[in-house]
Order: structure tokens, then C-alpha cells, then sequence
């Protein structure tokens, strides 16, 4: 069966896509610096070539995206992505070290996590270009499935057949306790000494489930006296003296041992089961670009090195 061709630019499905993302020919034509003529030729060419209309014009309000136009501009946005590893991939052909990585990750793991991934990566290739987002587990896993990353941080638990993973590091679990809980002065906890506790607890796609299963086959639980979406609000209702939390990853502001000028330590928890495993997803079916390979060698080097190593409390 043979489909139509048809017969547009490049150049023109940038012009369109800008102005369905901004919602207006004149936003699109003076963030692209181009004519508003040209914005408008380039969406009518691509309706007459489709067959449909991909905008609804409102005098004085801009323009909006038909249901067909919504479907359109998505795929308009992710073939765009792809040319621009296309593009770069093209480029390291010659021997050139650029190109663009959309990355998304973890929130309550990013202010540690990604600086000295950042750093590392860019050290190595200058001229990458990033885009960064952040989120909770299951929204970033989203947006992988939906083409909007490359790639995402998150834990494994996460991730299902459709995702390639690539592990960094085991993260047990640790309590952070407030300095006027005397249970702060040992050098663990277990689980059963913070069930008689109040908890604060992170209450996010996936984790509710996982702190709570810390607790499974023990008679008394934890009552949960806040719960946050914030793991900047968890810090400050413990050290407030609300309840302890549980947490994976340490703190950016704390440091080997206990940090000074914090209200509460972090303690290892023991026995606390299996660590779960934070890593690198992509989607198992896509060929990745040459600079998407490149970012989580670099990934798997800073594991190697040990990189990671201090962003646990042991």
C-alpha cells in the first residue's frame, strides 16, 4: 500500500510547533524572529497538505489546538527531538562531541544526585546541550513513556518491561530523628524503636507503600502524624519535632557524619530488608543516540569510582 507524500519543511513544523506551544502566531514568530506571514503560511500549508485543521482561531485570544491539532503537535514535538539527535549523531560523524539530552529525575534525589552527574558530563562534552525536569517517580516515568525525556533517574521499583535499567546504587533506608529525640544519640535504630513514634512521612507515588512495608510483620506501626509531598517539608517537620522519617538518600546539607547546624541526625536503619536500587531508565524499544549512550557511560563511571557513595547513610 502505497501512502501520500507530503510536502513540507522542517522548517515549517518548527514554525507550527511554536506556535501551538505558545499559543499564538505573534509569540511564535517574535521568540523565532521571523514574520508572522510565515508562521501563518507554515500551519497553512501543513492543514492543507493533512487535511485538517490543527488550529482554532480566536480573535484576541490566539489560537488553540483542534483534537486532531493536539495528536499533531505531539507528533510534530517528538519527530523534532529526534532530529535533533539525528542532527548531533550526523555531527560526531566528523568527530564533534555535541548534541541534547532531556533528562528527568527523582525530586527528593536530584540536589544531590545530579550536580556531580552534571559536572562530570559536561567536563566531557562542553557543547551538550540539557534539558532537566524533576518530579515524582511515576510522573517522570510518564513523560519517558510519552517521548518527553531520553532518559530518567528513579528507583527500579518504577520501572517495568517497557524499560531498559541501568543500576547505580543499592539505597537502604535511613530515619531522620530531631537532636531532642534521645533515639538520635545512637548510632542506629530499628524498626520496631520507631514504630512507638509518630512518623512524617513522604507521601508519593510508590514510597507510602515502600516506608510502610518496613513495618510489615511487627505488631505496633508508626502513626502517621503529617504526611508531605516535600522532602524539604519532611526536614522541617522533623526537625520541628513532629515525628521522625525515613528517607533514601542523605540530605544535600548533611554531611559525612552528623552536619552541623541540623536539627536531627539520620541514623541507618537495622535490619531494614532489601535496599531498593536507584539507577538509569530508557525505553527498552528505542535506539538511543550516540550522546544518550555517551551520558549513561559516564553515569557508569561515577558508580565505578564510587561516586555515589556519599549520598548514603550506612
Amino acid at each position: 500500500m502505497e501512502y501520500p507524500v507530503l510536502n513540507f519543511t522542517l522548517k515549517q513544523l518548527r514554525y507550527v510547533e511554536a506556535a501551538g506551544r505558545l499559543g499564538s502566531i505573534a509569540g511564535a514568530a517574535s521568540k523565532l524572529n521571523i514574520s508572522q506571514s510565515s508562521i501563518t503560511a507554515a500551519i497553512d500549508v501543513l492543514e492543507a497538505e493533512l487535511g485538517y485543521d490543527l488550529f482554532l482561531r480566536t480573535p484576541a485570544k490566539g489560537i488553540h489546538p483542534t483534537s486532531a491539532g493536539f495528536e499533531t503537535l505531539k507528533l510534530i514535538r517528538s519527530y523534532l527531538d529526534q532530529t535533533l539527535h539525528f542532527e548531533a549523531d550526523l555531527l560526531s560523524v566528523g568527530g564533534a562531541e555535541t548534541g541534547f539530552v532531556k533528562l528527568a529525575c527523582y525530586s527528593t534525589a536530584a540536589p544531590n544526585f545530579l550536580p556531580p552527574v552534571l559536572k562530570s558530563i559536561t567536563t566531557r562534552f562542553p557543547n551538550l546541550s540539557l534539558s532537566m525536569l524533576e518530579g515524582h517517580m511515576e510522573m517522570i516515568i510518564n513523560c519517558l513513556d510519552s517521548g518527553e525525556v531520553d532518559l530518567v533517574f528513579t528507583y527500579e521499583r518504577s520501572v517495568d518491561h517497557r524499560h531498559t535499567f541501568h543500576a547505580l546504587f543499592a539505597a537502604p533506608p535511613y530515619a531522620l530523628i530531631a537532636i531532642t529525640d534521645p533515639l538520635s544519640q545512637q548510632t542506629e535504630v530499628t524498626p520496631a524503636q520507631l514504630a512507638t513514634r509518630p512518623m512524617v512521612l513522604l507521601d508519593l507515588p510508590f514510597t507510602r507503600d515502600y516506608f510502610t512495608s518496613l513495618f510489615d510483620g511487627m505488631q505496633g506501626v508508626p502513626t502517621v502524624a503529617h504526611s508531605t509531598r516535600s522532602s524539604e517539608m519532611v526536614r522541617a517537620l522533623v526537625s520541628a519535632g513532629f515525628g521522625f522519617s525515613i528517607l533514601n538518600i542523605r540530605p544535600l546539607e548533611y554531611g559525612q557524619g552528623v552536619a552541623e547546624n541540623t536539627a536531627y541526625h539520620a541514623l541507618p536503619i537495622r535490619p531494614a530488608g532489601t535496599a531498593p536500587i536507584f539507577g538509569i531508565a530508557t525505553t527498552a524499544t528505542v535506539k538511543q543516540p550516540k550522546i544518550v549512550l555517551a551520558f549513561i557511560e559516564t553515569c557508569l563511571n561515577l558508580k565505578a569510582q564510587g561516586a555515589f557513595d556519599r549520598m548514603l547513610v550506612f
